[in-house]
């Protein structure tokens, strides 16, 4: 989670909402990414997104069997659906997102059997680190 809360930071240097993400396999980080949808123009470049695709490339396969996501914000409805069908063994996540949040706030997609899918999505990893970048960042903003 740590390696995360650093690509969060890279995010907010560049002016991104501050996420990141990491994929670790066999012990070993294979990917990782923070926010570029301002950077990119791309309203899906989500740091769980992009992480997803470097893993799939790393590995060589789409399916991330095996593998856990370390990010530090609860992922929203997009990206946890992408996490559902990447097929990721386990996710761990820092802050709660109660507005958006659908690994547990507002909605466990993950881990919906009628989606096929039960991956455990577990918060509050170095929870108050990951909200007090995120309240930092939102606060300076509405400055």
């Amino acid at each position: 989670m740590r390696l995360a809360l650093q690509e969060a930071r890279a995010a907010q240097l560049a002016g991104e909402v501050p996420v990141g993400a990491v994929v670790e396999c066999g012990g070993q980080v294979i990917a990782a990414a923070h926010n570029e949808r301002e950077t990119r123009g791309d309203p899906t470049a989500h740091a769980e997104i992009l992480a997803l695709q470097r893993a799939a490339r790393a590995l060589g396969r789409r399916r991330l069997d095996g593998c856990t996501m370390y990010v530090t914000l609860e992922p929203c409805p997009m990206c946890a659906g992408a996490l559902a069908i990447s097929g990721i063994e386990r996710v761990y996540f820092g802050a709660y997102e109660p507005k958006m949040g659908c690994a547990g706030s507002v909605y466990d997609l993950p881990a919906d059997r009628a989606l096929g899918t039960c991956i455990p999505c577990i918060g509050g990893l170095l929870e108050a680190e990951c909200a007090a970048l995120m309240r930092s960042f939102f606060g300076n903003k509405r400055e």
